[in-house]
């Protein structure tokens, strides 16, 4: 295909009508056609010829007459008098036969002249020309009515010319004569040629300048009224006129005109296909020529016609008629009035189109597209001067050149394809089309160039413009939607997309695929040490050794934050085993890239990678493969990081399990589910109660009871993770009703006499959160009477991101009031000599993983033993949490331990056992009361703190 030319297509012709209107036009046919052959024999006697030619002819016209009004009543448009005058009309002409066949047939009389009928055929033609004159196209101007009037004059004075000629100046001379009768029979002889002739003149010029609405209809009237006059004029000529008896086949034309009259109205009712231009066609002209110039040659015919009838007076010797040379005269005049009025209307045209195209002409140059004109063959005919500036080629060097040239040969076909597919459609339908190709500039390069293309005498016209800079505005705008903007890695939406191809396209039974969830462990710490910019570095760096590490034809991909991902297609193994350790390989080498120390600012930085990986099962969906995954990233975190883990089912399980469980919790936390025991601080020397620790329990609706360290693990769990909702608040949400209901049940047992201070786990995060200020330690004291002694806040082993000098500051003011604060966990957190240091702490509290170790182990016992002297050596008390049995007791004991609190003593209690408890006041100790080993303990009794000249007195919360 070497031009858009070459692609043009017939358009197949659009077909109309149904067999309905074919099945009218039949009967139409027949029953004319019987008529014709019926009055062509006699009808076989000549009373029946009488009848048909009278009484036959009265009930077409009256067919006609009811047709016409029943269509006239049903439309609303302006043909509607047209319509009713042809009713009328036809109405006269049936009753003009009616009254002919009552003479000939009921009277059996010779019909007078003149007579009823008479009048009632002179009244058909003048309705039938008002209603011509209304189907008319009006003309828009004065001179277009002139003009009008000027042809009806031409037509019909050329035939008056011709028919005075011929037969009416006889019936003149008669009717000069004086004989009797003679006048009016003259007159009736000349009234009705001059009616037809009138009729006539009208029907030719409404051929020439009828309305478009309703043609077929409007042609169909035409048809009958002319086939009506020409039936007329035969019968009026001398050959017919003395000759002519009912029956005969000249009431054949009669007839038909009336039964074709009658037709019209509803062959129009018929659904005509909406008019479509039809395109031109190379192969033939663009318009009739004869056709067209009927209408100019109108004039010049009916001077022509006139022109015979004077000289038929001259050749025959007979002397030229007044009447004749009268209207020939005002023939002559209105054509020469009829062409000066054309010359003017020519000049004004003329002028109009000159200035229309000095117009379009400026528009064409001065536009900024570049606007070319195509053959059917595909070569350029004309190219505007915005070419130059557009393509960098001058227009008249594109003149002549075949388009097909000029287009990106990988566009070429889809263009050509665009073009057949435009010019097939109907025009109507599809006026224009849109086509984007590249185009070759005069440097050599390819500009996206957008086109409008619309037809032209069967090529193209082509309205350009470059957009290269909106597609590359577009290309880029597609790659910042699918990128990411730190690493150009693609992002999440794009990595997504790639997985849906992988897993439906044709790779889609390659269950070998498989994803990779990267994150990067530790980059937190290193936005919180050295900067945002510095962690913006290092994703840089890691998103540069990711790329570089996958295979050609792989994906890298960043999802957010420190987390990355990498698609792995497949290589059509059968082989699970063998395709997991090659994958495994991958993830592996991947992760020990990654983990390699990066040069950041100066400094060497480095963190670990841990590997989620997941296969492409079969019937998984993108989403789903993601998802494991990532279940697999966070279960290679949980297990020690600087890891890979492939994704196993038990893992979605688990985390369905804990989702269901963290929903229970929710539940629990609002129906109040959860209960406070207290297990009691004993005194290791005596045995007395000196404190309690309050202690959560969770009895679900289903009898289970969880410990605190499983539902905080599913509070924690709710809080972030693969399966994390939006319930990030859970822990603290456990932490304020906690803390709540031990300070108000410790201020319900001080007001019964139970002056026993409670211990309460808090977090570091708890103790600064400042969200809910009626819920904090201040408040909680002030609104239920506790005093400010009575309350000690074992603080658990903090975030390292948690700002210590906020921490100190806020642990510092709780001091003041009276508040005790215990170290939590002592022995096991890694920033306990810091926390001594810095932080007001009255009370050491031994982490159970010492005191479960301290009999069997001697390691764990030096350790606990330095580290109770570290208390004694401090001045503070010391609790070891987790005494269950009577040989850890007497270790604790013989190390300076002051208290204990464990299954040795009692377990957590409720209210009323707490309370029994409280009452006996003591537990039995082993070995019975004993004296510390260690120097600077204290000797027993209650959690009362010793205090140095530094120390401040307490003050209770206003």
């Amino acid at each position: 295909m070497s031009a858009p030319g070459a692609a043009l297509l017939t358009r197949p012709p659009v077909t109309g009508g149904g067999g309905r209107g074919l099945a009218a036009q039949l009967l139409l046919a027949l029953v004319s056609g019987g008529y014709a052959v019926g009055a062509a024999l006699g009808w076989g006697s000549p009373e029946m010829a009488k009848i048909m030619g009278d009484f036959g002819l009265s009930a077409a016209g009256l067919l006609a007459a009811v047709s016409c009004y029943h269509y006239a009543r049903a439309i609303d448009r302006r043909e509607r008098p047209a319509w009713l005058m042809f009713a009328f009309s036809s109405l006269m002409g049936g009753l003009g036969n009616a009254v002919w066949g009552w003479y000939e047939v009921v009277l059996g009389q010779k019909v007078p002249e003149p007579s009823l009928a008479d009048f009632a055929f002179l009244c058909f033609a003048p309705p039938a020309i008002v209603g011509l004159l209304v189907l008319a196209k009006r003309p828009v101007t004065r001179a277009g009515w002139v003009c009008l009037g000027l042809d009806s004059w031409l037509i019909g004075g050329s035939l008056l010319t011709l028919s005075w000629s011929l037969a009416l100046a006889n019936a003149a001379r008669t009717a000069q004569s004086g004989a009797p009768g003679s006048v009016p029979r003259a007159a009736l002889s000349l009234a009705y040629p001059l009616l037809d002739i009138a009729l006539v003149s009208m029907v030719l010029v409404l051929h020439f300048r009828r309305s478009a609405n309703n043609r077929s209809a409007v042609n169909t009237a035409i048809a009958a009224l002319a086939l009506t006059v020409l039936s007329d004029a035969l019968f009026t000529s001398p050959l017919l006129n003395t000759t002519y008896s009912s029956g005969e086949i000249l009431d054949a034309g009669w007839f038909a005109g009336s039964l074709l009259l009658a037709y019209a109205p509803w062959g129009a009712r018929r659904p005509e296909p909406v008019p479509r231009p039809a395109p031109p066609r190379q192969d033939r002209p663009h318009s009739r020529p004869i056709t067209g110039s009927l209408p100019a040659l109108t004039p010049y015919l009916a001077a022509a016609v006139c022109t015979l009838g004077i000289l038929y007076n001259v050749v025959d010797g007979r002397k030229v008629d007044r009447m004749v040379v009268f209207t020939g005269c005002t023939v002559v005049l209105a054509l020469v009035i009829r062409q000066g009025i054309m010359l003017l209307d020519n000049i004004a045209l003329t002028q109009e189109l000159a200035q229309k195209e000095n117009h379009f002409r400026s528009l064409v140059q001065g536009s900024s597209d570049v606007i070319m004109i195509a053959a059917p063959t595909g070569t350029l005919r004309y190219v505007s001067p915005a070419a130059a500036g557009v393509y960098g080629r001058e227009a008249e060097e594109l003149v002549g050149t075949e388009l097909a040239a000029l287009i990106h040969p990988d566009d070429l076909g889809q263009v050509v394809h665009e073009v057949r597919r435009f010019l097939a459609a109907p025009p109507a339908e599809e006026p224009t089309t849109r086509i984007e190709c590249r185009f070759e500039s005069g440097g050599g390069e390819w500009l996206n160039v957008e086109s409008t293309v619309n037809r032209h005498q069967g090529g193209l016209i082509l309205n350009s413009r470059d957009v290269t800079e909106r597609v590359r505005l577009q290309a880029q705008l597609q790659h910042s939607a699918e990128h990411d903007p730190l690493t150009d890695l693609p992002n999440r939406a794009l990595f997504t997309r790639r997985v849906r191809q992988a897993l439906t396209g044709r790779r889609a039974g390659d269950h070998s695929t498989a994803v990779l969830f990267i994150d990067l462990d530790g980059f937190k710490a290193v936005n919180d040490t050295i900067g945002h910019q510095a962690g913006d570095e290092l994703l840089v760096e890691a998103a540069r050794r990711l790329q570089d590490a996958v295979r050609a034809g792989d994906t890298a991909a960043r999802l957010g934050g420190d987390e990355f991902a990498a698609l792995i297609l497949g290589d059509g193994s059968r082989d699970r085993s063998a395709r997991e350790c090659q994958v495994h390989d991958i993830a592996d080498r991947l992760r020990a890239t990654l983990s390699q120390p990066y040069r950041i600012a100066g400094s060497e930085v480095r963190v670990a990678a841990s590997i989620g990986v997941a296969f492409a099962d079969p019937g998984i969906t993108p989403s789903d493969l993601m998802r494991n995954a990532d279940l697999a990233m966070y279960r290679a975190k949980a297990g020690g990081k600087d890891r890979v883990e492939l994704y196993a089912p038990q893992m979605q399980a688990e985390v369905v399990r804990k989702a269901e469980l963290a929903g229970r919790l929710r539940t629990a936390l609002h129906e109040g589910e959860f209960a406070l025991l207290h297990q009691p601080v004993v005194c290791l020397a005596t045995g007395e109660v000196t404190a309690v620790a309050a202690q959560a329990r969770w009895r679900s609706a289903q009898g289970i009871l969880f410990t605190p360290a499983e539902f905080l693990r599913v509070a924690e769990h709710s809080e972030g993770g693969p399966a994390a909702g939006p319930d990030g608040s859970r822990t603290a949400e456990l932490g304020r009703w906690l803390l709540e209901e031990a300070v108000e049940q410790a201020a319900e047992r001080h007001r019964a006499g139970h002056d026993v201070p409670v211990a309460v786990r808090m977090t570091a995060q708890r103790l600064l959160d400042r969200s809910s200020p009626g819920s904090s330690v201040e408040a909680l004291l002030t609104r239920h009477g506790l005093p400010s002694g009575s309350l000690v806040l074992e603080l658990a082993a903090s975030d390292p991101r948690v700002p210590f000098d906020e921490l100190e500051r806020r642990l510092t003011a709780l001091h003041r009031l009276g508040v005790r604060i215990a170290l939590d966990g002592f022995g096991s957190g890694y920033a306990a000599i810091s926390a001594l240091r810095r932080l007001p702490v009255d009370l050491l509290k031994l982490d159970r993983g010492l005191v479960e170790g301290v009999v069997e182990s001697a390691r764990l016992h030096k350790i606990t033993a330095g580290l109770l002297r570290i208390a004694n050596d401090l001045g503070m008390q010391s609790v070891a949490d987790g005494v269950d049995l009577p040989e850890q007791l007497l270790a604790l004991r013989a190390m300076g331990c002051t208290h204990g609190q464990g299954a040795a003593f009692s377990g957590p209690l409720d209210e009323y056992r707490l309370r029994r408890a409280l009452v006996r006041g003591t537990f039995p100790v082993p070995g019975g009361t004993a004296q510390p080993a260690l120097a600077g303990g204290s000797s027993g009794g209650s959690m009362v703190i010793r205090r140095g000249s530094n120390n401040e007195t307490p003050v209770p919360p206003a």
